[in-house]
């Protein structure tokens, strides 16, 4: 569904929101109240042509209100220089400059202006410069929390349906078996892609292909989306790009509600989410879920089509935030999953006997984000995090147990500098992994690291951005990445971005192909060297009349990819090498807004070509599994808080396959589905189908393979969809 403004202006990854330090678009006025004294209350007046405004977000530092019905909101700050940002959708944002004085209380005025730019007001934190979205040199896309909670209805356990029609990016399946999928940003694989919480691993260092299956999205209050080489920011785990689970934060009101949701697969989904603000300091969120999903085999082969799983999620978090602009966020998360695939029962393998796929996962994880506000201007930040994953895996009759355990350390000062914004900080990194069955993989990877960001606006038309950041791995060494962008403004309504940059992937022996049959077959890795990167974009994004238009035109070169290939002797043995001739990835993406109201309609193109050699061959090919033509058209019809219909239509082009018997290029295929919400008093029930055309990739050919292939696997790799029709009914209650 169509992507929308983000509303609240957000305190995200321990920094404050310097939306105004280097201009924009929001004007900057000073206000001196003078006086001298203890902590004030600041009354906020918003006006628009003299009329009060409703429901502007007025936030300082991490101080947050929304305007009345007579368009006022007080916020308590400590004395000293403030910043006041207001932001409302539809209208353009402004920046006040106050300086406090405790003898009194203060009252200002602020005046709003429209404007029908769609993104303007969202602050995006995965830059580490928490700046306005359309300040920002690098490009970043923020999906708001209307598009979230639409994605909720359609799949209220996971967010891989969220992902996947985004522009750009494609939700991969990794494991037949299981069900397992890795997003591939921009026809790069997707072990390269950095998941992060808040700007935190909680998923891993390397999020593995079930760690997407996991994550309910109902207590996300966006998702923000970095493209291309990003290690100048977050090290070796994001050559490909960045995805920033962006948390709900707690509301002037308190928030309850729970999701009830049934499959016509027999799949079953109970999610429940609580927000309330204690005191003007202190705040929390909670999510607590369960989920079940019977196995399901469409084709009636006795192959799982559809893994059955049980999980049970919880995640807590504690908010805080001082008058003097400090803030704290604690998180704690807690997932115990039993996932069954592969025969059912007493069905066999086309050579004789069973092989089920059996995983439970217990994941334990922890973080922390804090912003201290230093002198006037400048903030102290902190994030912590850990996480273990305690797997216990069985293909057929062989079992691997293991455990993963990722911990970061980092502190960042943000200071402002004239028309400069400089981001300095250090981070010690560990991620380790102990087998208990399969001997010769296990690892412990340290990496101590150096960052530093600056953002000069060298004219109010022209803003740019250097990044570099320096890693010794203790596997890999000494690695340094770059990153360079400028922003140019071309008139009041088109920007133009140039971004480039360079780093490195650190490898291990977790890949798209050893998801799929495990590290038993597989040799121990020897002279494995990192793989490095390249990646450039120009990106071209504006309004026509009434229609947004984003045209980005992107290019990538990884030298030295890892690939999986057969062990020479006849042993059924694989290992992973480094092949020889590079990975070239190019390509181009359009993406259109229209916002007639009550209408929006979005339309997505994307073109992308990727090449590599073949590990086995040496010769050069397309990269299995990924489409060169994408495209969807997406029209959704609201009446806000009471009604929503939404239609939407997906084109997936031909893709490459790689050891297929049945074929060596795949058909292509439509994705149409259809959603409908109505509310109810406290109750909105909704209903959505997916896939009305009945499209299924095993009514062409099998998925299991007629023997087993690549280190003894049993299926081919997934290119359409293996369910076929789905349909869900659901009721969300607004709990008081």
């Amino acid at each position: 569904m169509p992507l929308q403004p983000v509303c609240a202006l957000r305190l995200a990854s321990g920094a404050l929101l310097l939306s105004g330090v280097l201009g924009g678009s929001a004007s900057a006025q000073a206000i001196d109240s003078t006086g001298v004294g203890s902590p004030v209350a600041l009354t906020v007046i918003v006006r628009r042509a003299g009329a009060p405004v409703e429901d502007v977000a007025v936030r300082s530092g991490a101080m947050r209100r929304s305007t009345d019905a007579e368009g006022v909101a007080v916020l308590e700050l400590a004395p000293g220089d403030r910043q006041i940002i207001a932001a409302k959708i539809g209208f353009k944002p402004e920046t006040l400059l106050v300086a406090l004085r405790a003898r009194g209380d203060t009252s200002v005025t602020i005046a709003l202006l429209d404007q029908a730019t769609e993104l303007s007001g969202v602050i995006v934190s995965a830059t580490r410069s928490g700046r306005r979205i359309e300040d920002e040199p690098l490009r970043v896309e923020a999906l708001a929390e209307e598009e979230v909670e639409e994605k909720l209805l359609m799949t209220p356990g996971d967010i891989t349906m969220m992902l996947n029609e985004s522009a750009g990016l494609r939700v991969q399946t990794t494991s037949p078996s299981l069900g397992g999928a890795a997003v591939r940003v921009q026809g790069l694989r997707g072990s390269y892609t950095q998941v992060l919480a808040d700007g935190l691993p909680l998923y891993g260092g390397q999020t593995g292909g079930l760690g997407l299956l996991q994550i309910p999205p109902m207590d996300l209050g966006g998702v923000e989306i970095i493209k291309g080489v990003a290690s100048a920011l977050y090290g070796g785990s994001a050559l490909g790009g960045v995805i920033n689970l962006v948390s709900r934060r707690p509301e002037d009101e308190p928030v309850r509600t729970l999701l009830l949701n049934q499959t016509r697969l027999r799949g079953t989904d109970v999610v429940g989410f609580a927000s309330q603000e204690l005191t003007r300091r202190w705040g929390y969120t909670l999510l607590a879920g369960g989920h079940r999903q019977s196995q399901v085999d469409r084709d009636d082969d006795g192959w799982a089509d559809l893994a059955s799983y049980e999980r049970a999620v919880v995640r807590p978090r504690v908010f805080w935030s001082s008058a003097a602009g400090h803030s704290l966020m604690l998180t704690a998360g807690t997932t115990l999953e039993r996932r069954e695939g592969g025969t059912i029962g007493d069905a066999t393998v086309p050579t004789g006997g069973t092989y089920p796929e059996n995983l439970r996962t217990n994941r334990y994880d922890a973080g922390l984000v804090a912003g201290f506000l230093v002198g006037s201007r400048a903030i102290l930040s902190l994030r912590a995090a850990a996480a273990m994953q305690r797997h216990r895996h069985t293909f057929g009759d062989v079992r691997e147990r293991d455990n993963h355990i990722t911990w970061l350390g980092e502190t960042s000062m943000t200071i402002p500098s004239g028309a400069s914004l400089w981001v300095v900080g250090a981070a010690l990194q560990q991620e380790r992994y102990d087998a208990d069955d399969v001997t010769g993989f296990d690892y412990r990877f340290t990496t101590p690291s150096l960052f530093a960001q600056n953002t000069v606006a060298l004219s109010s038309s022209l803003a740019l951005t250097a990044s570099a950041r320096l890693d010794r791995h203790s596997e890999y060494g000494t690695q340094l990445a770059p990153r360079v962008s400028a922003l140019a403004r071309l008139g009041p309504t088109w920007t133009l971005r140039l971004s480039g940059g360079g780093g490195y992937f650190a490898p291990s022996p977790f890949t798209e192909e050893t998801e799929v049959i495990g590290l038993a077959p597989l040799e121990p890795m020897r002279a494995i060297r990192e793989e490095r990167a390249r990646s450039g974009s120009v990106d071209l994004g504006g309004v026509m009349r009434a229609v947004e238009v984003n045209v980005t035109v992107f290019g990538s070169v990884v030298d030295d990819p890892v690939g999986l290939r057969v062990v020479g002797g006849g042993s059924g043995r694989v290992e992973l090498v480094n092949v020889d001739g590079p990975t070239r990835t190019s390509g181009a993406e359009l993406l259109m807004r229209w916002n007639p109201e009550p209408f929006h309609v979005t339309g997505s193109y994307t073109f992308v070509r990727s090449t590599e050699q073949d590990p086995a061959t040496g010769i050069r090919r397309d990269v299995p599994l990924t489409p060169r033509h994408q495209s969807g058209i997406v029209t959704m019809w609201e009446q806000e808080d009471e009604a929503r219909i939404g239609v939407e239509v997906y084109y997936t082009g031909p893709q490459s396959l790689d050891d297929n018997p049945y074929r060596e290029e795949s058909k292509p295929y439509l994705h149409v589905g259809i959603l409908g919400e109505r509310r109810f008093g406290r109750a909105r029930v909704f209903v959505n189908a997916e896939n009305l055309l009945g499209y299924r990739q095993t009514r062409y050919d099998p998925l299991v393979l007629p023997a087993r292939g690549l280190g003894g696997r049993w299926t081919t790799d997934v290119w359409g969809p293996l369910e076929g029709r789905v349909a869900n009914i659901g009721v969300r209650l607004d709990v008081k």
